[in-house]
């Protein structure tokens, strides 16, 4: 396909400023490939019968996995992938995605995992935005792409993992087991640049189309060297599990890069459900369990499960994506004797660049302090730099930042000098500590207040007669906007006026009066995106509640 057109990337001065404070940052050689640094480099290094992916009851080497790379990457360049080309996967968390990934980029192409939840229309638009010219999809996640068939106009092979080889190449597809046969065992890795493009990442797809995020070589080294080595101090001898899929900035992180950086284990779980992560945990032995607050909020709702399972491989637990709450961590360590380590980070940035794992230190309700190398401020709307306490819009910058694919609108909003604006309101303590109060979309002004959504809900969602709750800021002529909440009520539960008033009375000493909710309206679901156990599980999407008040 030849070199990435130069106005797909948005113009340098709009670039965030990438700052490498770090000793482990600034050793990198000039040319490199990602795979080679992750799995060749223990291969030749004697550690080949190191275990680098549990599944199931399967143990793969890093010997076993450099050869499915080698021969998927040999098999690929057969038929035609150059450096370069952009190579999009849907699949869930199974170790052919990991091959795959490992793979394209070993290659000098670039991969593009896809949410396996993407729709046809979001499948078509990632495919045509970056002009793929293959896909590789899981047979269970087939459907979606025999619907986009004739929009996917730029790919030029679909190969399935799984299937019936037959029904498959009758379709035009490739089976993937025949291709990796007809692989080679041995594969040269194509060194480029550090700053040559490895990976592009989509954002969900919340706000309107998914939006494509750039990621460079190097990051592959970055984000283990940055936050690996000093969050969570991984070491060979731990098993890293979660269900994120390789689609998100999490799950790409903890799967595809910081185990592999250490010689350490990756623990795959393709679908989330409480009592499953159990059970992968006591299986593998997992150490590092990294997962959404969501799913520990569900684990917890497992009757007896701090006797059921054998959790004692656990060094830590950490979440991200959404906020904990101090209730989820003080309820977990109450029951599991294990503290959650927050953290935040974006698609954008790669990763975490915020984490209470970095000192050790959990203030309940605080995300944490910056991750070495990172550097954080927090500024009013005109970018003047707020005190400590007061609220302001988050900004960051470090070794990885912001750079959107073929969006330079969008570049233009999300940096501004050389900052990374991550849109969170936030206050920054004393100690450097990050405690979250809304998205910047989000958050509600009534009364000259500043009101974060997420504080009101968690206050509902204590009562027992609620099932899930969504609280937004409606427009009042007095106040500007009041507060509404949404609530869901669980079965068996009737919606009544004197409900209303039982709940407003019930956050009255839980929050302040100014923060009461004083509107509640009663309905059946949420809008939520897709989440760790599948559709409407995941973050709830206030934009959606706030578009109907529009309608």
């Amino acid at each position: 396909m030849g070199k990435i057109p130069a106005e797909y990337l948005p113009p340098k001065e709009l670039w965030p400023q990438r700052i490498y404070s770090l000793p482990e940052h600034k050793g990198y050689p000039q040319k490199l490939n990602s795979t080679e640094e992750l799995v060749d480099r223990h291969v030749e290094a004697g550690r080949g019968d190191r275990v680098a992916i549990l599944f199931e009851d399967q143990k793969i080497t890093y010997k076993a996995l450099q050869a499915s790379v080698n021969k998927l990457g040999s098999a690929l360049k057969g038929l035609g992938i150059e450096e370069e080309d952009r190579v999009l996967l849907r699949s869930p968390s199974i170790p052919p995605a990991l091959v795959a990934n490992f793979a394209v980029i070993k290659l000098g192409a670039i991969a593009v995992p896809t949410s396996p939840l993407f729709s046809r229309a979001e499948l078509a638009h990632v495919a045509a935005n970056t002009e793929a010219v293959a896909l590789i999809v899981a047979a269970p996640l087939l459907e979606e792409v025999e619907k986009a068939r004739a929009d996917l106009k730029t790919i030029k092979h679909v190969v399935v993992i799984g299937g019936e080889p037959a029904d498959l190449k009758a379709k035009g597809y490739i089976p993937y087991g025949e291709l990796i046969a007809k692989g080679s065992d041995a594969l040269a890795p194509v060194r480029r640049d550090r700053m040559a493009i490895s990976v592009l990442l989509y954002t969900s797809g919340t706000t309107g189309l998914p939006k494509g995020t750039v990621h460079f070589m190097e990051e592959a080294l970055i984000v283990p060297d940055g936050f690996g080595k000093h969050g969570w101090r991984v070491t060979e001898t731990d098993v890293i599990g979660g269900p994120a899929p390789l689609s998100l900035a999490a799950g790409y992180s903890t799967q595809a890069v910081i185990p592999f950086r250490f010689g350490a284990a990756v623990s795959l779980l393709p679908r989330f459900t409480p009592d499953g992560m159990f059970e992968l945990i006591q299986k593998h032995r997992v150490t590092i369990v990294s997962i959404l607050p969501t799913a520990y909020r569900k684990m917890l709702q497992v009757p007896n499960a701090e006797k059921a399972y054998d959790l004692s491989s656990i060094r830590m637990c950490t979440g991200g994506g959404e906020s904990l709450t101090a209730q989820t961590y003080r309820d977990w360590k109450a029951k599991f004797g294990q503290e959650i380590f927050e953290g935040l980070g974006t698609t954008e940035m790669m990763f975490v660049f915020i984490s209470s794992a970095v000192t050790r230190k959990v203030k309940p309700g605080a995300i944490g302090p910056a991750v070495p190398g990172y550097e954080l401020k927090v500024v009013t709307e005109d970018g003047k730099e707020c005190k400590p306490g007061e609220v302001g819009l988050l900004i960051a910058r470090g070794p990885t930042g912001t750079v959107y694919w073929r969006d330079p609108d969008k570049q233009r909003s999300a940096v501004r000098n050389g900052w990374c604006r991550a849109g969170d309101f936030v206050t920054l303590d004393e100690d450097g500590y990050v405690w979250f109060l809304s998205r910047e979309d989000d958050l509600i002004k009534s009364s000259g207040y500043r009101i974060g959504p997420e504080e009101i809900e968690e206050a509902l969602a204590k009562h027992s007669a609620v099932a899930d709750v969504g609280v937004i800021g409606v427009p009042d002529a007095v106040r500007g906007q009041n507060t509404r909440a949404y609530v869901v009520l669980k079965p068996g539960v009737t919606a009544s006026e004197a409900l209303r008033q039982e709940l407003v009375e019930f956050c009255r000493d839980k929050i302040a009066v100014y923060k009461l909710p004083r509107e509640i309206e009663f309905v059946e679901s949420l809008p939520r995106a897709p989440g760790p156990a599948g559709p409407g599980t995941g973050k709830l999407l206030r934009r959606v509640l706030r578009d109907k008040l529009k309608a």
